[in-house]
């Protein structure tokens, strides 16, 4: 792919196309857990939870208990998919039915950069599931001794404290949009190079080529093991077991933050089917089983359902809203229309 550290307007061609890719596959790519796609609701969804047909009554005890069919949204999502059909099937909810799709933050932000269309609008909200903490990171070398070092800086001189982290428009590129805002920088300097992986940002924050870093805390232990980076905040409202970092509230800015995931049922999606779909839903995040996936996993463990849900959904489509605009992607991005031909299964 292009180069990432281009600036200027080569860059904000980049994001168009790159985004545009990602948020076509968010939108018409379902993943099964083997190797096809299909959208959420489609006859040839694949099942996380393995394979199954029909529907079972939706009563407990002695009856059978309704099916479902639980897909992943793309291949970021296929484990999370895999975890919570595997949790479904501990309560009891034999694979098969109704589709359940498994996507996140990354589909919504696409979604928004790419049509407006937002979750909302292509699938019925039934539950919050996980969410991933996000971690900024520094060179251990770096002259910034702490969070407060570097807020300072990014107020002072946003375009000239280089970022780096994920794909532009993703959640550590929400997140220093966060940051800057809560801080009370302009968003619109913030100056980020996106990365498809980890390693790529891990190389180019050691070389000098950023300030600072965001991403995943998992796919950056491995460095701070190492003492190759050091730590200055999460993104989660409670510190993490076992990392002396503080959070980001600690910190004095308000933001909490996880690369979420989450349950939709299709479009349009039955009342009936639906009141099921969530009930079946809120059992299995509230299990024994789900809680052991998300320890195992390193994942915080997010239980929202029903209306409770939609509602969050709601102010979190908002705030992704307004800090894209801060960061000036969605006025200079394009709006694309693949839904239903795209085949990247993002």
């Amino acid at each position: 792919m292009a180069d990432f550290g281009e600036r200027g307007m080569r860059r904000r061609r980049f994001f168009a196309w790159g985004l545009g890719v990602a948020a076509c596959a968010a939108g018409c790519g379902a993943e099964r857990t083997g190797t096809d796609h299909a959208g959420p609701g489609h006859p040839d969804a694949g099942h996380a939870g393995g394979d199954g047909a029909g529907r079972g009554a939706g009563g407990q005890g002695g009856g059978a208990r309704a099916r479902f069919s639980i897909v992943a949204g793309g291949p970021r999502w296929a484990r999370t998919g895999r975890a919570f059909a595997s949790a479904a099937r501990a309560a009891g909810f034999p694979p098969g039915g109704s589709v359940i799709t498994v996507t996140g933050l990354a589909a919504l932000a696409a979604a928004e950069l790419n049509n407006g269309q937002s979750l909302l609008d292509t699938g019925t909200p039934l539950a919050r599931l996980s969410g991933e903490v996000e971690v900024v990171v520094v060179p251990e070398r770096s002259p910034l001794r702490d969070f407060d070092d570097f807020g300072d800086r990014l107020l002072a001189s946003p375009g000239q404290t280089l970022l780096a982290g994920g794909p532009q428009g993703e959640p550590g590129h929400l997140l220093f949009g966060l940051i800057a805002r809560a801080l009370g920088a302009d968003g619109r300097q913030v100056d980020y190079t996106g990365y498809r992986g980890s390693g790529e940002a891990v190389a180019a924050l050691m070389a000098g080529k950023a300030v600072a870093a965001a991403g995943p805390l998992s796919q950056w232990r491995a460095g701070l093991g190492r003492g190759r980076i050091r730590a200055l905040a999460v993104s989660s409202a409670r510190r993490v077991p076992g990392l002396d970092v503080p959070t980001l509230l600690e910190c004095g800015v308000r933001v909490d933050f996880a690369d979420w995931a989450a349950a939709f049922g299709p479009e349009r999606m039955s009342a009936e089917s639906r009141e099921a779909a969530v009930r079946m839903c809120d059992e299995v995040i509230g299990s024994g089983a789900w809680e052991a996936a998300c320890r195992v996993a390193g994942w915080l463990p997010l239980p929202l359902a029903g209306d409770d849900f939609a509602n969050w959904l709601s102010t979190e489509i908002a705030r992704t809203q307004a800090v894209l605009r801060d960061l000036g992607l969605l006025d200079s991005t394009k709006a694309t229309t693949c839904w239903g031909s795209c085949g990247n299964g993002h």
